[in-house]
């Protein structure tokens, strides 16, 4: 049996998962027989000693033994342990944003399966839908049996941007040679806000303008810092060196600077992942894996070419890479504002993700945007979660974080593609709802798993009739 360390006592898996009490009013929930209890406890253990993400019957556990393999597998400590059931005290809440009068949960759950450039991971995502983690699960099963996901990712540059107005002459030709003439003096100001940025081989790599003759404020300006900010997310550090440097501008310029901020547009910081899914892996319920591969192709060039799909395909690739982001304390905002923005940075807004057939007919699957994670500074270490969760993926730089995050947002869109053009998307999501559901009706916790899989037996996922069975037994 696995050894529990996040909470004391044990539970074992034969005489207490899915224990129900069961009446009139109440279904029997089936538990897995003992053969197969048997089988997934070995291949638990050779998970964990391998350090493999592949735990079949992980979703059948209960939270405690869920809890006791991550630790086991990740090595947690007993206080990071303690940390996956919520982690933040009321004195942290407070020392961290203003106006604090409690905090907010969101289940915290473990995408498995995942292999990103050939190593397994366990990718914590707090995310409050269902079905999200299952998905991205599943999608990962898939690109698994084509070896995993292939990802890389530039250097860590962010770009912050000086606005410059009022111009002698409105003349933006001699503004920006001005800005030119000055650079070194940039360069060495905005270097000098960061005490070890450029000693690790951060700061300032370029300085470029951006001419606007016409706006409604007139012509305009623009000073983009490229700034590498290594494994932080970089936005204080950014902004530091752009208000440091606009003295310089200003005077360089005889121009108006106003804003001086940070762009959450990370064109310079893009990841990259793709995959390849063999044909054979995606057949099941009597469809051909090889229809399957050219659905999901036609589907991917709907949202390639219409905005409205586009931006229903692209929530669902940062269902996979947002919870991530909120897990590991980074700025899932800036994430997702980044994300969209890119989707429409070459005209129409379009799909993120490109899904192709090979010479074989196989199907390959990629995937672009802008991604800046950190793994240092703002929430990644305030949030004891949040650093526990980065201790679970071991990932060794932002980089790497970010590799790992585009891969699982491919992982989603492939899952929900599947779905979409085989049996529909419906019937897992609303399955797994009906928990969500069950708990909105009243249910206690022994009560959710029995009236879940009683509407979904019905066919009948609604919050009234769950408050029927609940009151009635009927």
């Amino acid at each position: 049996m696995i050894e529990l360390r996040a909470k004391s006592g044990s539970v074992s898996r034969r005489t207490e998962r899915r224990k129900f009490a069961v009446d009139s009013a109440h279904l029997a929930a089936v538990s897995p027989n003992a053969e197969t209890v048997d089988a997934e406890e070995r291949h638990t253990e050779e998970a964990i000693e391998q350090r493999s993400s592949r735990l079949p019957g992980f979703y059948r556990r209960s939270v405690e033994e869920r809890a006791a393999i991550v630790s086991r597998w990740a090595d947690l400590s007993n206080d990071e342990s303690v940390a996956l059931d919520g982690g933040l005290d009321r004195s942290q809440a407070d020392s961290m944003v203003e106006n604090v009068v409690g905090r907010f949960s969101l289940p915290l759950g473990i995408a498995t399966n995942v292999r990103v450039n050939g190593r397994d991971r366990l990718v914590p995502m707090a995310v409050e839908e269902p079905s999200v983690i299952a998905a991205a699960s599943h999608g990962a099963l898939l690109a698994r049996q084509g070896g995993g996901f292939v990802a890389e990712t530039d250097e860590p540059v962010m770009i912050g941007q000086i606005q410059i107005l009022d111009l002698p002459g409105g003349d933006l030709i001699a503004a920006a040679a001005a800005v030119e003439s000055v650079r070194e003096e940039i360069v060495e100001v905005a270097d000098a806000q960061s005490r070890s940025l450029p000693r690790l081989g951060g700061g300032t790599k370029e300085v470029k303008t951006r001419q606007f003759p016409d706006t409604p404020a007139g012509p305009m300006l623009i000073v983009h810092l490229h700034f590498d900010t290594r494994d932080a997310m970089g936005a204080n550090a950014v902004n530091s060196a752009c208000e440091a440097i606009a003295p310089i501008v200003e005077r360089a310029t005889g121009g108006r600077v106003l804003l001086r901020i940070l762009s959450n547009l990370a064109s310079e910081r893009l990841a990259r992942t793709r995959c390849l899914v063999p044909v054979s892996a995606l057949g099941r319920d009597g469809l051909d894996g090889r229809d399957v591969a050219r659905w999901i192709v036609e589907a991917g060039a709907f949202a390639e070419v219409d905005p409205w799909r586009a931006a229903t395909h692209n929530k669902g690739i940062m269902n996979g890479v947002s919870p991530i982001a909120i897990a590991t304390g980074n700025d899932w905002r800036g994430v997702e504002a980044g994300a969209h923005a890119w989707a429409a940075s070459g005209g129409p807004y379009t799909s993120l993700s490109r899904w192709r057939l090979n010479e074989e007919g196989d199907l390959v699957g990629s995937l672009e945007l802008p991604l800046a994670l950190g793994i240092v500074g703002g929430g990644t270490q305030a949030h004891p979660t949040a650093r526990t969760a980065l201790k679970i993926l071991d990932v060794g730089s932002g980089r790497e974080l970010a590799e790992v995050a585009a891969s699982v947002g491919l992982a989603q869109n492939l899952s929900a593609l599947r779905a979409l053009v085989s049996e529909g998307i419906q019937p897992g999501h609303m399955s797994l709802h009906a928990r969500q559901v069950a708990l909105a009706a009243g249910a206690r916790s022994d009560q959710v798993e029995w009236l879940a899989e009683r509407l979904v037996a019905e066919g009948e996922i609604k919050a009234e009739r769950a408050s029927e069975i609940l009151t009635t037994g009927a």
